[in-house]
């Protein structure tokens, strides 16, 4: 039960924060959208370093001074996947008007849909391998672990739900489409997550590399997409704030339920 609910948090996280549409009448304004931003990142870049590159260096502790390979080959693995699929699916960033991967004639609010989708599969991967090593019983990773992570990434997709949501109803789609769409953007983390989870036995031997690969597409997406957003336009202080206030809950939440 703890496993099912724990993939279903980030999820949770995702449809709350696309359910701000129904209540909020206007588009985010610029800073609250940088302040949204920045804070997930800095959850995104906690959670790579406590929850995923440090237990995976633990992890290959009987190779001794060279117990960083796994996690230094999971991670470029991570890095080189999310620029594989950057460079071939269709999306639009936020507040940017040339579109990224291979050309295609999808609208518009379309492609900004799989620009967050695309987002997600990190976060969707991450989830699902810690709960893979919980299954396994052998990865020394606690039930309080993986949920603090699993808590950790719904806080930070609630301001992303939003962040998809409302641009697209300011852009004419109704608010239920918008929400929908929001919603749906989210929907590849618990399918990642469950993918992983059910192959948790065959992976339990590639875990250290797991961990590693997930912290590094997470950190791909912060690096090339948030913390551009977070820091454009003028007075963009605000992004830096929040990104501190986003690495300091997960941290805390990590290390306090860990």
């Amino acid at each position: 039960m703890d496993i099912l609910i724990g993939t279903l948090i980030p999820f949770a996280g995702t449809v709350a924060g696309s359910a701000m549409v129904f209540f909020l009448k206007k588009n985010l304004s610029r800073s609250l959208q940088r302040s949204l931003t920045g804070f997930a990142a800095g959850v995104m870049v906690a959670a790579s370093i406590w929850s995923l590159l440090i237990p995976a260096i633990d992890q290959s502790d009987s190779l001794g001074k060279l117990s960083f390979l796994p996690a230094f080959a999971g991670f470029w693995g991570g890095i080189l996947f999310l620029l594989t699929l950057d460079s071939i699916i269709p999306h639009l960033h936020m507040n940017s008007e040339k579109s990224e991967g291979l050309k295609s004639k999808f609208k518009k609010t379309t492609m900004m849909v799989l620009a967050v989708t695309l987002h997600n599969i990190p976060e969707g991967m991450a989830v699902g391998v810690v709960f893979a090593g919980l299954l396994s019983g052998n990865a020394n990773i606690t039930t309080g672990g993986a949920l603090a992570l699993a808590l950790g990434i719904a806080i930070q997709n609630f301001p992303e739900g939003a962040i998809i949501s409302m641009p697209l109803y300011a852009q004419g789609r109704s608010r239920k489409r918008a929400f929908i769409d929001g919603a749906l953007s989210g929907a590849v983390e618990p399918l990642g997550a469950a993918l992983m989870i059910a192959f948790a036995g065959v992976l339990y031997n590639y875990m250290p590399f797991l961990l590693s690969l997930a912290a590094g597409a997470m950190l791909y997406v912060v690096v090339e997409e948030l913390i551009p957003e977070m820091s454009e336009g003028e007075h963009s202080n605000i992004g830096v704030i929040m990104f501190a206030v986003g690495f300091s809950l997960m941290m805390t939440l990590d290390v306090a339920l860990g």
